[in-house]
């Protein structure tokens, strides 16, 4: 909630690049434009921006405008729903008005990631003016990430070239995905700006990112030894079973992915069961959207400097599938899986753009509500210095 003398700022401040006031519920267009604007922080004021619902213009009460909390959840959905790429930070709350009744607050902080895009396109706010960033404006968004933003994933990789990443599989694949195809036509960008605006490409020390190399490299596993999953079926329930099959998942993140999720989709089977003389339902042994949301969770929040692999084993009574890279950030274990962060946010946003992650932070609570749904126990989690590991426990009836 804002102090009394934020409240004021916001409500009568003419720093239009900071606040925008609405009335409307319904042009979610223009909320997710503002809130990539305000993440963006164009003018670099380092403070948050503030869309306000329910107020007008001059700072009075919007009338007959009811605040409601379904209201203030499709708000605070736009910070998840991936839509708004990197991830956006903002909160969403009721603050009381000075002449009664209230009105809602979408506070945005800007982000350390820029550019932020909505739809493929960076959004920006300078005072009054409201655009698409030009390509300068867009170079200063990164010039000032650079400066500030320090994971492994956007790290520069000084010995890596272009000529170690698959640009046609970037061209041809990825970026129609994550760039508004009408802004690769308008803007003719050289494709190494092109890379560097999503993060694959450092400008500054002129080469790919540890980001681009791992999702479009020709070899990862020459500077990431453990940038692969290894897939084991046992015929009992211990590591000294019979190996029925073993695979090995590797190459860059698309290729890797793609060959995973055709995997996990025919590897899982249902099978009929009876409910009464008339009726029956199928059962999964494991629901195959449950383990490819954990293999997912496991490639993207594993620490790629370890050279241990995801490991994806496959037990007569269950499934564990493990990571190097204990908890991260905020993340501890008296808020997991409530809280969310990432180790490597720029390999968080290609999940989301391939559609192999559906929201940011919802992949623990998706499973386990799936595994429910089959009738399959929960999942259970162990997690300690360095490693994350999961359990899925087979179906009873299977």
């Amino acid at each position: 909630m804002l102090s009394i003398e934020q409240v004021k700022e916001v409500l009568t401040s003419t720093e239009a690049d900071r606040i925008e006031r609405t009335r409307s519920v319904t042009n979610t267009d223009k909320f997710r434009e503002a809130i990539c604007s305000f993440s963006n922080d164009m003018p670099g004021h380092g403070k948050p921006g503030y869309l306000l619902v329910g107020v007008e213009d001059d700072g009075s009460l919007s009338p007959d405008l009811a605040i409601t909390d379904e209201l203030q959840k499709q708000f605070a959905s736009y910070r998840d729903d991936g839509q708004i790429l990197p991830q956006p930070m903002l909160s969403v709350f009721k603050q009381p008005h000075p002449d009664g009744g209230e009105f809602l607050v979408v506070e945005v902080h800007p982000s350390d990631l820029t550019p932020v895009r909505y739809r493929g396109r960076v959004h920006i706010r300078v005072g009054p003016r409201k655009a698409t960033a030009s390509e300068s404006e867009e170079r200063r968004l990164l010039e000032r990430r650079s400066s500030r933003f320090r994971t492994f994933d956007i790290t520069p990789c000084p010995d890596a070239t272009l000529e170690d990443l698959d640009l046609g599989l970037f061209q041809n694949t990825y970026r129609g995905k994550a760039i508004d195809p009408e802004v690769i036509k308008e803007n003719g960008r050289e494709l190494v700006l092109q890379l560097s605006s999503l993060h694959f490409y450092h400008l500054n020390r002129n080469c790919p990112t540890n980001a681009g190399c791992i999702v479009f490299g020709r070899d990862p596993l020459a500077r990431f030894p453990g940038a692969y999953v290894q897939y084991v079926s046992f015929g009992g329930e211990s590591l000294a079973s019979e190996v029925l099959e073993s695979k090995v998942f590797n190459g860059n993140l698309l290729d890797m992915m793609w060959t995973l999720d055709r995997f996990i989709g025919s590897r899982f089977t249902m099978k009929p069961v009876k409910e009464s003389a008339l009726r029956e339902r199928y059962i999964w042994d494991y629901p195959e959207d449950a383990i490819r949301e954990l293999v997912v969770n496991a490639v993207l929040h594993r620490d790629y400097q370890s050279n241990s692999p995801v490991r994806f084993y496959q037990h007569s009574d269950r499934i564990e599938i493990q990571n190097v890279g204990g908890l991260y950030g905020d993340v501890n274990p008296e808020n997991f899986p409530r809280v969310n962060d990432y180790r490597n946010p720029v390999l968080a946003e290609v999940m989301m753009v391939m559609r192999y992650a559906n929201r940011f932070g919802r992949g623990i609570a998706r499973a386990q509500a799936l595994l429910a749904e089959n009738g399959n126990p929960p999942a259970v989690f162990e997690y300690g210095t360095g490693y994350f590991k999961v359990t899925v426990f087979k179906h009873p009836e299977r």
